[in-house]
């Protein structure tokens, strides 16, 4: 991110210059019907010059924070920078997110189909054309998530594991709570980092529902990069408390079937030993409890009422005080 000028982005054949702001598409492929299927790309274009960020959201078609974070900091011109450039992506898996599905309609999940093919299956393609038409021309990425199969995650950052620059941006963007993650095969992240480009998630909330704090924090989040890269004017003061970073992280499982009833807020601190929920049979015959395997925080609760054994019910951290 050094030596940065200024240029022309060139994104679905059409050019948007410096001091320009466009909506532009990709196009990826037509429904049964006939009907044309692009995935829609804002870019804002400063005449100064300065990095490009990408901010992108459903990934996941059934994500939708993510999507009403993009959709608001464009109603609220929240992306008319002052330097630089920004990338924004509202929808990337449009096929998803009008079947209220995580995945394109052959089974694929796009998030495990990077760098995709420009052959290949529905998801590859996507993949292929995201790659190349948008990775090559940013700095460093904002990818939106939320958790899934009714598991909420509490609004948090999740960086490269040994990528500085990761750590630093997700530092920056200070959600409540900041952690390392290994990088998944085929993922978007994964392949942005084989490129040299720093990408940070944010997880927040659970796919097919809105979440006000998750959605402003993920706005505050997106501002404060902007910011510290001096894309925007400097904000008034921020007194939001300093991220969390968290080590030593598990998943609590189910010890076995029945009715789930957790018995603590998600996201608050939790002491060792502590009760923070229980399964129970729905004569109350059998009672197990779940209990802190240690003084942390919790960063993700399953809302699934009726659990399976071996079910992730609470997602656990311990707080990095190095």
């Amino acid at each position: 991110m050094e030596d940065l000028k200024n240029k022309d982005i060139q994104i679905g054949g059409q050019t948007v210059s410096p001091g320009e702001n466009k909506l532009v598409t990709i196009s990826i492929d037509r429904l049964p019907t006939g009907t044309l299927i692009d995935i829609p790309v804002y870019v804002f274009n400063a005449k100064e010059p300065g990095p490009t960020l990408l901010v992108q959201a459903g990934l996941h078609g059934d994500e939708i924070n993510g999507v009403e974070i993009v959709r608001r900091m464009l109603q609220e011109k929240k992306f008319q920078v002052k330097h630089g450039a920004v990338i924004a992506v509202p929808i990337l898996n449009i096929f998803g997110f009008i079947h209220f599905s995580r995945d394109v309609p052959d089974g694929k999940d796009v998030n495990r189909s990077f760098p995709g093919s420009k052959t290949g299956s529905l998801a590859g393609r996507i993949a292929y054309h995201y790659v190349s038409e948008i990775l090559p021309q940013i700095d460093f990425g904002i990818d939106l998530h939320t958790g899934g199969a009714q598991r909420s995650n509490y609004p948090q950052i999740r960086y490269t594991t040994e990528d500085k620059q990761s750590k630093n941006l997700a530092i920056v963007f200070n959600a409540p709570y900041t952690f390392s993650s290994n990088l998944i095969k085929g993922s978007f992240r994964s392949a942005a980092n084989k490129m040299g480009i720093p990408t940070i998630v944010f997880e927040a909330g659970e796919s097919m529902r809105f979440d006000t704090y998750s959605i402003s924090k993920g706005i505050n989040g997106i501002l404060n990069v902007m910011e510290h890269f001096k894309m925007i004017n400097k904000r008034s003061l921020n007194n939001e408390p300093k991220t969390i970073t968290l080590t030593n992280r598990k998943w609590l499982r189910a010890p076995t079937a029945g009715m789930f009833i957790p018995e603590v807020i998600n996201g608050t601190a939790i002491k060792k030993n502590a009760v923070l929920g229980i399964i129970t049979d729905t004569f109350t015959l059998k009672i197990k409890k779940i209990k802190a395997p240690y003084d942390g925080f919790i960063c993700a609760i399953n809302n699934q009422a009726v659990v399976n054994q071996g079910d992730a019910l609470f997602h656990v951290g311990k707080e990095n005080l190095e």
